[in-house]
């Protein structure tokens, strides 16, 4: 079973930026296609922002697209989501997870294990 270890979240003012990190333990993420999802309070988990394993071809939700980048670092394993121009409806848990499908939709492949998550707050 993959695990993932989410960083980097944090309280920032609307407009600002944070950037989060993926990392894992015992695996390669560069093998994996691999997804930045959140939940914020009330709301289901949604998928934002991922990309795949061999190409490397990214997708983003219509709700960060412009906004949110994602990237990997195969040198430090890490895939990290740079978030600019952040909105107060940005405001959720954020977790990394394996997809199975990166593309016009990001869906997770086991949508019954996530990790700890990392708090982003988007507030003045």
């Amino acid at each position: 079973q993959l695990q993932f270890v989410e960083s980097g979240g944090g309280l920032v003012q609307p407009g600002g930026s944070l950037r989060l990190s993926c990392t894992a333990s015992g695996f390669a993420l560069n093998f994996y296609s691999v997804g930045w999802f959140r939940q914020a309070p009330g709301k289901e988990r949604e998928g934002v922002a991922c990309i795949t394993s061999r190409l490397g071809n990214t997708a983003y939700s219509d709700s960060v697209k412009g906004r949110f980048t994602v990237s990997r670092d195969n040198a430090k394993n890490t895939v990290n989501l740079q978030m600019d121009n952040l909105k107060s409806e940005d405001t959720a848990v954020y977790y990394c997870a394996e997809t199975r499908w990166c593309g016009t939709y990001i869906i997770a492949r086991n949508d019954n294990v996530w990790g700890q998550g990392t708090q982003v707050t988007v507030s003045s």
